[in-house]
This record gives C-alpha cells, sequence and structure tokens, in this order.
C-alpha cells in the first residue's frame, strides 16, 4: 500500500506533494458494503474511494452538488466496486430511513457505515445564534446518532455473517482532533465533536456483546477544500506547520487508509477507541520545548 510519497526534501519545501490514493493489492473489504455520509468531497470522497478500492461496494451520501458525488461513483466503478450515489440530509430521520431502507434494497445488507458529513457555521461566541448552534449539532452530532442508530439496527437484525466479516457490523465516526482540542470562535463545531467522542464511546459499550464494533477517526489538519486558506500559500502553510509537529499537512488518504483498517477484520479486537490522524497535532506542541 506505498503511494510513493517522497519526504527526501520535504523540509525544503513550503508546500509537500500530494499523497496520491492508494490502490491496494489486498482487497480486504471484499463482498462487504459500505455506507459513507457526505463523501462526494474532500475527506468523505477520500474515504468512500478507500473503501471501493479494498473491495467494498459503496454507497454516495451528498446533500447538494449531485455532479460530484457521480464522480466518486464513477471512479468507485472503476475500482470494479458496485456504487450508487444517494441524496440525504442526514440531520432528518425519515431521509437518513429512507437511505437505509435503499441500501438493504439494493445491496442486500450493510456492513460498514462512516458517520463523515459534518459542517461548520462559524462566530464569536456571544454573536453565535442558535441556528448556527442548531445547524451544527443537528448535521455532525444528531446526524451520527441517526445513521448509526439505522445501522445497528440492521446488523442485529442479520448478526454475524462469518464468510463476510468476523463481526455484525461497523461504525466509523468522524470526529476531529477538536473533540479535545479546544476551538475558540468554533464553540458549536467543537461541542459537536466532543459529543460525538461520548456517544461513540457509549454506543461501543453497550453493542459489543452482539459483535459490533464502532470506532472514531479524528483528523487534524487535512488538505481539502474546505480549509484550502490554511495551507494554499507558504505563509498560510508555514503558520499551520507550527501546529503539527510531523511538519507536513495530512492528505485525504491518510484518513481513507485508517478507514480500511478499521473497517477490515485486521482491527476485529478494537472498539470505542478514538485514533487521532494529525500528525501530532494533539500533542501540545506550544510545549515541545519544555514549556
Amino acid at each position: 500500500m506505498d503511494v510513493g510519497f517522497d519526504f527526501t526534501e520535504l523540509h525544503d519545501q513550503s508546500l509537500p506533494p500530494v499523497v496520491m490514493p492508494f490502490c491496494p493489492i489486498e482487497k480486504k473489504l471484499q463482498g462487504q458494503k459500505a455506507l459513507v455520509t457526505g463523501a462526494s468531497s474532500g475527506i468523505g470522497k477520500g474515504i468512500a474511494l478507500g473503501l471501493a478500492h479494498a473491495g467494498a461496494d459503496v454507497v454516495v451520501n451528498y446533500v447538494s452538488e449531485p455532479e460530484a458525488a457521480e464522480e466518486v461513483v464513477a471512479e468507485a466503478s472503476r475500482c470494479g466496486s458496485k456504487a450508487y450515489a444517494h441524496r440525504c440530509d442526514v440531520s432528518h430521520e425519515d431521509e437518513v430511513q429512507e437511505m437505509f431502507r435503499r441500501m438493504v434494497g439494493e445491496f442486500g445488507a450493510i456492513d460498514i457505515l462512516v458517520n463523515n458529513a459534518g459542517l461548520q457555521k462559524d462566530a464569536p461566541f456571544d454573536k453565535m445564534t442558535l441556528d448556527d448552534w442548531n445547524t451544527v449539532i443537528g448535521v455532525n452530532l444528531t446526524g451520527q446518532f441517526l445513521c448509526a442508530r439505522e445501522a445497528i439496527r440492521a446488523f442485529r437484525r442479520r448478526g454475524v455473517a462469518p464468510h463476510v466479516s468476523c463481526s455484525a457490523g461497523k461504525i466509523i465516526c468522524v470526529s476531529s482532533v477538536h473533540d479535545v482540542i479546544p476551538w475558540a470562535g468554533h464553540v458549536n463545531y467543537a461541542a459537536s465533536k466532543g459529543g460525538v467522542s461520548l456517544m461513540m464511546k457509549s454506543i461501543a459499550q453497550e453493542v459489543a456483546p452482539y459483535r459490533i464494533r464502532v470506532n472514531a477517526i479524528c483528523p487534524g489538519a487535512v488538505r481539502t477544500p474546505i480549509n484550502v486558506q490554511a495551507w494554499n500559500t507558504p505563509e498560510a502553510y508555514a503558520e499551520l506547520m507550527r501546529l503539527v509537529p510531523y511538519k507536513r499537512i495530512g492528505e485525504v488518504d491518510d484518513i481513507a487508509r485508517a478507514s480500511v483498517w478499521l473497517a477490515s477484520d485486521d482491527s476485529d479486537y478494537i472498539t470505542g477507541a478514538s485514533i487521532y490522524v494529525d500528525g501530532g497535532m494533539t500533542l501540545y506542541p506550544g510545549f515541545d520545548t519544555g514549556g
């Protein structure tokens, strides 16, 4: 699964090269059915394509830009996987239930849920509106609840299918380093991700006896269109690297690799874990000289 990233001149470059999408030789997820929310761009797109490369059939959830979602479907299909796009606002219960009904109808089952859909509506706290708060909590936290609930219902109905996986189902909650790092000016976002963390652990504790695994991936600074201002100039990139001990920005492929591993039987004894894919951002880099 080597992507050929060239680190030899990394410290002489203000903007390191983009890690190219990987194409694993092993189809660790062959025969499995995955649903990735918010999969038309950014991290969600990378995860959907990573799962497809690993052999899974994929539902590409989106809420806007259907053309972008269809491009992900086309690329997943080129990996030899079945895929289709489905529009659904994950904060709406009826839409979530319909999305799962369609998936089970078309694919016959669900084995993997990646709860990735999320958004930001930033404001200083004293200027944050109730709509700013409710919109972010509704998608980032309630949306993960609604999708996880439907997935667990499906996992429990079917139980373990040994020819498919050791577990009855896997849920990966895409959270953030801001489930533990406070973020002034983004209180609603940080609160939603802190909620995802304890929701994930509580669900994992409850459903483990049914051989259902629930974990979280917590990205740090990742190169996506939503945060382009943080990395698209040498000055912005240098400022960002003050927060990243590993001294490179994350790529969506870094998150995709972790997702494939968590969805596979290679991680069968792992549940209730938050995995920080952040280049050390949660290592309190401000204290790297001893405080």
